[in-house]
């Protein structure tokens, strides 16, 4: 049996915990592979939307495995307020929910490191989400972090202390006013820890290449978008962790030669959130109205994203980057109301026209765009490709035709059941 990657092909919020929770029923587990709290995968079902942030996206399957792999960080305080959302809604998690030994932690004091860092940086801020994750993973790089597993060593507080010392001591050469924050944030987490002691720590790549090897179905779920890549996307402003397919081996311990299909996250227009470079960001009606009958606000801090018309220089590139073997296409329907709809086929630069994603993130592009006529219909209720209008059916043609991968799933509104598989 192969390990299936589902993961976003832009710039995150794609629509990959609809994806995910659409597909769980096809898989026996559900395991994320990177990033932490900074991601904000939103589900809706039963006329309710429901935002999970680590936990991965299968957990509303109570029959199905769901792992927190070792490539991601875990913030104690976070994981209790999902934890408790779940329970509310009558589930038991800790049946069904496992944490590598390997994830490491977000302390308090690595969420004011990713303040104090960010305010430093001026107007040149990359537009952290303040969750800590990147002083967390500069922690793990450094070999100085704490790993899930550590709460159950008798070394643990000392190493905590250690930690916060020094985490301390670096706030103080930033000038950050520390004191008044650290006691309550301190306090929230290390009560949180009671919450998570209560779930089954693994170790994580033995027990998923087990279930490989017992012929079980895996879906490794990816955070953010490829767009945001530690190693290809626009740096410095990329997260601080793998978000293409390869990460998927590395924050799971499976082996390449495990890998199965990838299935590629895409929304039918573009969005990002916070600074660096977006060539088709759009800021005109057409872009307001995307954000607001997209309802383009962060799911993790609310900020309003920026919005653009689709961009396939990236979208072939990051295609180019995960081996994407199918694609799920997501929030088509947000578009139905335009009379004209563009796709961006090429960038030009310096006067000169180009399909590659440039190295120098400040250079000037200028999209080129091809037009389509909208589909001006609600088909948010269509559950049958066949059904959906001729204008819609070209557009994903024309995606299918230029990116050479085929689109099986289309979403064609928030709820589970708004999805045509094709």
């Amino acid at each position: 049996m192969k390990v299936d990657i589902l993961l976003g092909l832009q710039w995150g919020d794609e629509g990959k915990g609809k994806a995910v929770d659409v597909l769980t029923p096809r898989y026996d587990v559900v395991a994320r592979f990177q990033g932490g709290p900074n991601a904000g995968h939103s589900l809706e079902f039963n006329g309710m939307k429901h935002v999970l942030h680590i936990i991965p996206s299968g957990i509303f399957h109570e029959d199905k495995v769901n792992i927190i792999g070792n490539g991601v960080v875990l913030d104690p305080t976070i994981f209790q307020e999902e934890i408790e959302a779940l329970e509310k809604m009558g589930l038991t998690p800790t049946k069904n929910l496992f944490i590598s030994k390997k994830a490491h932690l977000i302390l308090p004091t690595h969420r004011l490191l990713d303040a104090a860092m960010e305010k430093g940086k001026g107007d040149k801020k990359i537009g952290s989400t303040l969750k800590g994750i990147g002083p967390t993973y500069t922690d793990k790089t450094a070999r100085s972090g704490l790993r899930v597993g550590d709460v159950l060593l008798p070394s643990f507080w000392e190493r905590y202390r250690a930690l916060e010392s020094a985490h301390i001591d670096i706030l103080k050469r930033y000038g950050f006013d520390y004191t008044e924050l650290l006691p309550s944030m301190e306090e929230k987490w290390l009560d949180s820890l009671r919450i998570l002691k209560q779930f089954t720590f693994i170790d994580s790549e033995y027990e998923i290449n087990n279930y490989i090897d017992s012929d079980k179905h895996v879906l490794a779920e990816g955070a953010q978008g490829t767009m945001l890549d530690l190693e290809f996307g626009a740096y410095p402003f990329v997260t601080s962790s793998n978000t293409i397919a390869a990460g998927a081996f590395t924050g799971l311990g499976v082996a390449p030669a495990k890998a199965g299909k990838v299935i590629g996250v895409v929304k039918a227009y573009c969005t990002r959130v916070g600074s660096g470079p977006f060539p088709t960001e759009l800021f005109d009606k057409t872009g307001e109205s995307l954000r607001e009958i997209g309802g383009e606000y962060g799911a993790t801090t609310g900020r309003p994203r920026r919005c653009g018309w689709l961009d396939l220089p990236a979208l072939k590139y990051a295609v180019m980057l995960n081996g994407v073997t199918e694609i799920v296409l997501t929030k088509a329907d947000v578009m139905s109301q335009f009379e004209t709809i563009k796709i961006c086929t090429a960038y030009e630069i310096n006067g000169e026209q180009t399909q590659r994603v440039p190295f120098d993130n400040t250079v000037e592009i200028k999209p080129v765009y091809t037009e389509f006529r909208g589909w001006q219909q609600d088909v948010s209720d269509i559950r049958n490709y066949d059904d959906l209008p001729l204008e819609f059916k070209q557009y994903v043609q024309y995606i299918e035709k230029e990116l050479n991968v085929p689109i099986s799933v289309v979403s064609v509104g928030p709820d589970r059941e708004a999805t045509i598989v094709r």
